[in-house]
């Protein structure tokens, strides 16, 4: 005979542990208090970081997109041949041989003349013709002689030009300069701003987007106005082809045989190591090296792209190759397997099937490599490129060995002179360059997302 209440559950007795599935325990509640400060500490690190990054974005694009805007005036020249050509026989020798300052008086009286048309009176505002002439950048003298050697025809006639303002001028509309300071700077007057003014009332004087920027040289000391990346964006560009050209291929062939092909002993090992090592290797290091090797060893000459490029190979080098093996440790090994199987050779289960399939990841490797080589600056210094490069290189391959700049170095150049508009025109350049390491790290993301496989 059963016993009924042996099938009966048994009823939990009353007790102080009674509900203890649903109420939170002393200890529960503390590592719940735990989780909840975590996630407190992870979110106020996110936002610090956010909140910084914000900072210095605005910090750099406040004082950079000035540098995007320049101050013209704009004054019919008149090409007086009595001192331009006197031979009258439009001979380009001769006419070279006239300097700049031949060509300053036919802009100082252009610019009076130009005041007079508008009724601007200099005695009334206080400044001299020496001070109206000086609000004219000492670099429109010289463009001016470039477009009459490049047009010599054009002598005897009325030519409208627009000429860049000094930097001072240009700070005024900027808000770097006031009436206030300018009763302080030997470089201005308050007299000079207020002719200033009236030019831009009568339509000669404007302020707008700045070519020149983007496509002259550095300026001098005292010609702020005039100074461009034009050189450094040059240098720049030649160095990273060298750096693709030459890393790519050795990265990926040195990761390729380390990965597929070369026994596992010690050799490999020692070298594995080193090149990690070499990944963290500070970058002034490499810049030493490049001095030692390519400049005093091998006589190359110094602030050529050549031995930029070189420098920076060695250093990007290391990062190609790990993100080429990682790449290539991620294909399974099926597709090593099934392709030995059906007959297939090493080097073309490699070659065909392998190296593909890892494609993304090396091309991802290589953006990142050269956006990073594009925004070294300590290794271009020790091999010269901090020199002061007014001449564009020529085309490669003669432009290889040319003097030239790096943006990174000339946004270091401009920080360290007074004048506050050369400040300005480094944040300009940072903003140009933080656009081109964006456009390849985003191009970097594209890549891999078109060419990924998931597995």
């Amino acid at each position: 005979m059963t016993d009924a209440s042996a099938n009966t559950p048994a009823t939990p007795r009353p007790g102080k542990h009674a509900g203890s599935l649903l109420e939170q325990n002393a200890r529960t509640l503390r590592r719940n208090a735990a989780e909840r400060r975590f996630r407190a500490y992870g979110l106020s690190a996110i936002v610090i970081g956010v909140t910084a990054l914000v900072v210095l974005l605005a910090s750099i694009l406040s004082q950079g997109l000035p540098a995007f805007q320049q101050t013209f005036i704009t004054l019919e020249v008149h090409l007086d041949e009595a001192k331009l050509d006197k031979n009258g026989n439009r001979d380009i020798e001769e006419i070279k041989k006239v300097s700049t300052f031949g060509y300053a008086p036919l802009i100082k009286t252009a610019l009076s003349t130009r005041a007079g048309e508008l009724g601007i009176s200099s005695e009334d505002l206080g400044v001299s013709d020496k001070e109206i002439a000086a609000m004219i950048s000492k670099e429109a003298a010289a463009e001016l002689r470039r477009f009459v050697i490049a047009n010599p025809d054009r002598i005897g006639e009325t030519v409208e030009f627009e000429f860049l303002a000094t930097g001072r001028i240009d700070g005024y509309y900027k808000g770097r300069v006031t009436m206030e300071s300018a009763e302080k700077d030997s470089n201005i007057s308050p007299g000079q701003l207020q002719f200033a003014d009236a030019l831009k009332e009568g339509g000669a004087l404007s302020t707008h987007f700045n070519w020149g920027f983007f496509t002259m040289a550095d300026g001098s000391e005292n010609r702020p106005e005039a100074a461009g990346i034009g050189v450094a964006m040059l240098g720049s560009l030649y160095m990273m082809i060298i750096v693709l050209v030459l890393a790519l291929p050795i990265g990926v062939a040195a990761s390729i045989y380390l990965e597929e092909f070369a026994p596992k002993n010690w050799f490999t090992d020692l070298i594995e190591v080193n090149i990690s090592n070499l990944a963290a290797v500070p970058s002034i290091v490499f810049g030493i090296l490049g001095l030692a090797i390519f400049i005093n060893y091998a006589g190359l000459p110094q602030s050529a792209p050549i031995v930029g490029g070189l420098v920076l190979t060695l250093m990007t080098l290391p990062t190609i190759i790990i993100a080429t093996r990682a790449s290539l440790k991620s294909v399974p090994p099926s597709i090593r397997d099934a392709a030995l199987g059906v007959g297939a050779s090493r080097m073309q289960s490699v070659f065909h099937h392998v190296l593909p399939l890892a494609m993304p990841g090396i091309l991802t490797g290589t953006i990142i490599g050269l956006a990073q080589a594009l925004g070294e600056t300590a290794p271009l210094m020790l091999i010269g490129m901090v020199a002061f490069v007014r001449e564009f290189p020529a085309a490669p391959p003669e432009g290889f060995f040319d003097p030239a700049s790096a943006l990174p170095v000339q946004v270091y150049n401009w920080t360290t002179r007074a004048d506050p508009a050369f400040v300005e025109r480094a944040s300009g350049a940072i903003i140009v360059l933080l656009a081109f390491l964006l456009c390849m790290n985003f191009l970097a993301i594209i890549l891999r997302r078109r060419f990924e496989r998931r597995w």
